[in-house]
């Protein structure tokens, strides 16, 4: 049986979605897939998160990532989109939620670490809640 897939969702795929699918890789890989993508994508990651990513975990996001549109995406079990402020992404899937973390693109270093500390604690309960019970079960909407 294979691992579910999550997409992490946001309009650019450039800051956080692309935060979210390395901390997916780096916490959860034996749990889940991590994908993500955006409806306007912009020509790279945002350097700043790259840079940051790589002091806290050693994770080189521009080594396996790069922006993407949702046609990109596999058929996933699970989207999870970023706090969009605007029309957010919607792809198929049997379970969707919404993590609500604001952009922190060009509001300096300080508030970039706290968006990264706030997606990967939203990275571990993810992997926790799917770890739990049925290996790769995905709540339904009112689980």
């Amino acid at each position: 049986m294979r691992k579910p897939r999550v997409a992490f969702l946001c309009v650019h795929n450039a800051c956080r979605s692309q935060i979210a699918e390395a901390l997916g890789r780096y916490y959860a890989r034996d749990v889940f897939e991590s994908w993500s993508a955006g409806t306007v994508v912009k020509a790279g990651i945002d350097p700043d998160a790259v840079r940051v990513m790589k002091q806290l975990y050693g994770i080189d996001m521009e080594e396996p990532q790069k922006p993407k549109l949702l046609s990109a995406l596999p058929q996933v079990d699970a989207a999870v989109t970023m706090g969009c402020n605007v029309e957010c992404p919607d792809v198929p899937c049997r379970f969707r939620e919404d993590w609500g973390i604001e952009d922190p693109t060009g509001r300096g270093e300080e508030e970039l670490v706290r968006t990264i500390r706030r997606i990967e604690q939203k990275i571990l309960e993810l992997r926790d809640r799917l770890s739990q019970g049925e290996q790769g079960r995905l709540p339904q909407s009112g689980d």
